[in-house]
């Protein structure tokens, strides 16, 4: 893969005084004649020193990938404007599937960030089923099966309590501005809120119980309050509260201050004409109400507010955001490759190939995205971030190639110059594009649809990437090859002027051929074999660079058991939107009481039964028993029912009794109506449900156990019951987002595996490349928690890239060192470092130039991205520069065994 400087044929030697002592014009009979002269001297006597190879290698598939390429290599060098062309063309016929990028975008953020078919989808949908909701008639909060469809504002207080007069004035007014916005549909006309506003038979429902009160007084109690006979749950709609005395056996106790008020106006949406109204209402109430709130004299009050519209479109807007960062991306990547790769000799500088590089990526990513736009791929928000990475990516590619093409033979045609240069390459650039697209590729097993996406698009864009590196790249580095040859020979006929000015500015420092026959060595290479290279194998240094690393490890092994699960919905907004302070007002002072949560049971059982009943009871006890549940404030329709045919002296073990009087009490205690399902005609009860209230429930931590503990629980029980609360739906990605990812990094880890055994012709060379992988993923996973990241479907897409980008600093260096023919172990290592270390330093630096832009971003996910991509090249880099050469140097075995036997050159004194 690599060129290594042992195999400077002694022709190189014989040369270097003609082209030294008395520089000659380099013409074409020149070099034809020098062509000649090198094949008959490699024909009459092969001078080189004898090789033995090494006892454990495996090139079945790098020695006929390397010829492959070759061939290759010969045909772009041959044909190179169709080379260069081809792709131009595709990539335009291709990119015209962005005329679909609107009709693919899905940022539905239930459907992209929460787990295929979790259990709460299923449990919801089982509630549905057996409970439908009536908005129109009869609306009860926690009998809702979604979020619903609502506006809400948090009122909170700079002094010591909104249960003043003053307060409260100011409140009704804030509930007056709202109710009293008016919108006009298409036809023209005008409605409300009161002519959409979800019903009960009472009527409207309150967006908050205290506000049937026009004057606040002293008796109000918490977090029950009793209205009319209708008892008000106030645990999620009061908060900051400083409770006085309350009777021996309840709960209740008197509300004496408050600093917060929720104020929640719920809408209807069970027609498909009142989701179409409600949706303009929220969408007017977003844009007017900030005005109106502003113009507000408001005294000692803020207000937040939030509607079911907010958290999605919130959301949406981020990727709009995104999109001027990425032409910033784009110019600093070009800015950075022509710069790495400018030289003072300008006949040698490659930094408009560079540039070409750059700009056969960005072609990729018009062809990919084209493409799976054209296939109908879903286009979600994640998949912004994919254009970053590929850029990085594609260049790394671009800076192999181009270190080849540095290390072939100036007296060599232009043809013979890019086989060479594909060949060397070959096993190189497949090596990273199969780890990387293979990495992506496995991440769509994943159980998240935006991370399924990004795969797709990151793995397919990747492949284009490559095609067009071997085509179209390859091309202009022939062409730039052609031009090179032209300018050498321009530059030879002003040998006589020495005060050419032309000379001066193309060759600075004189010919660019170096004495082995190779272009002049950048300086880099120079610090790499010089410098760094004796260095880092020095004792000493291997000495520190062990404790380096195991400071490394048990920082990341620590790191690893305090990262935390779970995206917080409040990343999904823009920094600076209104969402985040309504929800961090939120979580400080309505974090006491967590999700109401309806427990239900899905099959017909006999509840005239005592055993059946007993069952249910205990079932009951189970639930509320758990550390997440306060039971007082439970409510079941069945200890009420056996309270009433108690006190009405029935018999509740008679089926009878037991069904005939249910209408009865139904028509007293009404809401549980909603709560029972009956069969009449058949004389069943199909199903049932009662509520347990959770509280402390204020981490992701305490969403995830308390989740896993009530379905362990309700598993348990003897009779059939689900736990579901809308939140559920989000919860989920706890019970899955562990597992997921270990599943995409052990399958990815094991694809590594078998094809670093398959390209690197040593299997202990192999083992080090896949022991790189798990310590770099390990590093990641552990110091992502120290820059509070969350582990989550973003942050998984993100472990999933590190597989592929850990394997392609080691590889390098580890191939590079396979390949040497150096005798000693310290100097396999200073060598690959000599050949490789500088593009391994490009790579890194573009692909991190790539995506340092996202840093600026005001979104979670593009910082998050930006913060795990970094991550993932400095720990990437670190092991292929530092922990890896010096691992190598302690198993010599890992290498190529030599025989030298030196003979004179009789051609060379």
């Amino acid at each position: 893969m690599y060129p290594a400087r042992s195999r400077i044929t002694r022709m190189n030697l014989c040369i270097q005084k003609s082209l030294w002592d008395e520089p000659p014009k380099i013409t074409a009979s020149f070099l034809l004649h020098q062509a000649y002269q090198w094949i008959g001297f490699s024909k009459s006597r092969d001078r080189s020193p004898q090789v033995r190879r090494p006892q454990c290698r495996s090139d079945c598939i790098e020695f006929p990938l390397s010829r492959l390429f070759r061939r290759l290599g010969r045909v772009v060098a041959r044909y190179p404007w169709v080379f260069l062309l081809l792709p131009v063309l595709l990539s335009a016929g291709l990119g015209s599937g962005f005329m679909f990028l609107n009709k693919r975008r899905t940022d539905n953020i239930e459907e992209q960030f929460t787990p295929i078919g979790g259990p709460a989808k299923g449990e919801r949908s089982l509630a549905q089923e057996y409970f439908p909701t009536d908005d129109s008639k009869r609306f009860s909060v926690s009998r809702l099966t979604t979020e619903g469809s609502f506006a809400s504002l948090l009122v909170v207080t700079d002094s010591e309590s909104l249960l003043t007069h003053s307060a409260w004035s100011q409140v009704q007014d804030l509930d007056d501005k709202v109710k009293n916005l008016n919108v006009k549909d298409a036809q023209g006309v005008s409605f409300n809120y009161q002519s959409l506003c979800a019903e009960t038979p009472s009527g409207c429902i309150l967006p908050n119980p205290l506000l049937a009160f026009s004057n606040i007084s002293g008796n109000l109690t918490f977090p029950f309050l009793e209205i009319n006979n209708q008892q008000f749950f106030l645990g999620n709609l009061v908060g900051g509260v400083k409770l006085g005395a309350g009777s021996k056996d309840s709960s209740n106790r008197t509300l004496e201050k408050a600093k917060a008020l929720k104020l929640v106006y719920y809408l209807r949406e069970d027609a498909a004409s009142d989701r179409e109204r409600s949706h303009q209402w929220l969408s007017a109430f977003l844009q007017e109400f900030p005005p109106e709130l502003q113009k507000a004299e408001l005294q000692d009050l803020k207000v937040y507010y939030f509607t079911s519209l907010s958290r999605q479109e919130e959301f949406e807007g981020n990727v709009n955001e995104v999109i001027p960062l990425f032409s910033v991306s784009y110019f600093l990547i070009i800015f950075f490759s022509i710069i790495s790769c400018y030289r003072l000799n300008l006949i040698i500088s490659k930094m408009w190939v560079a540039a070409f590089g750059v700009i056969s990526a960005g072609l990729a990513v018009l062809s990919g995205f084209g493409l799976l736009l054209y296939c109908g791929v879903p286009f979600v928000a994640t998949v912004s971030n994919a254009p970053f990475l590929i850029l990085g990516v594609g260049v790394d590619d671009m800076f192999i190639m181009i270190s080849a093409w540095q290390k072939t033979k100036l007296i060599h045609s232009i043809e013979e110059r890019i086989a060479e240069t594909y060949a060397e390459a070959a096993v190189s650039i497949t090596i990273t594009t199969l780890t990387d697209v293979l990495a992506f590729y496995v991440g769509i097993m994943t159980s998240f649809k935006s991370v399924q996406a990004f795969c797709i698009y990151t793995g397919t864009t990747l492949l284009f990437c490559f095609l067009y590196n071997i085509t179209c790249f390859g091309a202009c580095l022939a062409l730039n090859g052609k031009i090179e040859v032209y300018l050498n020979r321009f530059a030879f006929q002003q040998q006589q002027n020495n005060s050419s000015v032309v000379k001066k500015i193309l060759c600075r420092k004189g010919l660019y051929v170096s004495p082995n026959g190779e272009e002049e060595s950048h300086s880099m290479n120079t610090f790499f074999r010089k410098y760094y290279g004796p260095f880092l194998t020095n004792i000493w240094s291997k000495v520190f660079v062990v404790l380096l690393y195991a400071g490394y490890l048990a920082a990341s092994i620590y790191g690893c058991f305090q990262i935390k699960e779970g995206i917080d919905l409040r990343n999904l907004a823009n920094d600076n939107s209104y969402v985040v302070p309504y929800y961090s007002m939120e979580k400080e002072y309505f974090s006491e009481f967590g999700p109401r949560i309806m427990v239900f049971v899905t099959k017909s059982v006999s509840y005239w039964d005592e055993l059946t009943r007993n069952n249910f009871d205990n079932c009951m006890k189970s639930l509320e028993s758990n550390h997440y549940i306060n039971e007082t404030y439970s409510d079941s329709w069945l200890r009420t029912y056996e309270k009433y045919l108690t006190a009405i002296q029935k018999n509740i073990n008679n089926r009878t009794t037991f069904l005939d009087n249910l209408d009865p009490f139904l028509k007293i205690f009404s809401d549980y109506e909603y709560d029972i399902q009956v069969n009449n005609s058949i004389g069943q009860i199909l199903s049932s449900r009662y509520f347990i209230q959770s509280v402390n429930v204020s981490t992701a931590v305490d969403e995830k156990m308390m989740l896993s503990q009530l379905r362990s629980i309700a598993a348990q029980c003897e009779i059939p019951v689900v736990v579901y609360h809308p939140a559920f739906i989000y919860f989920d990605q706890y019970s899955v987002i562990v597992d997921n990812t270990i599943q995409n990094v052990a399958v990815a880890a094991g694809a590594m595996l078998v094809i670093s055994l398959l390209f690197i012709p040593n299997p202990l060379c192999s083992l080090w490349v896949t022991f790189a992988i798990a310590s770099v993923i390990v590093g990641v996973a552990g110091f992502m928690s120290y820059w509070n990241v969350n582990l989550d479907s973003i942050s998984m897409i993100n472990l999933i890239i590190c597989i592929g980008f850990s394997v392609d600093f080691s590889a390098h260096i580890s191939y590079a060192y396979v390949s040497s023919d150096a005798m000693s172990t310290n100097e396999k290592v200073i060598e690959a470092l000599d050949l490789l270390g500088y593009p391994v330093i490009q790579g890194a630096s573009s692909t991190i130039i790539g995506v340092v832009a996202l840093a600026a971003a005001n979104a979670y996910i593009f910082r998050t991205f930006f913060k795990i991509m970094f991550l993932v090249i400095m720990f990437g880099a670190a092991h292929g520069l530092i922990f890896i050469p010096v691992f190598l140097t302690f198993f010599g075995i890992c290498s190529r065994a030599h025989k030298e036997t030196p003979k004179r050159n009789p051609d060379c004194p």
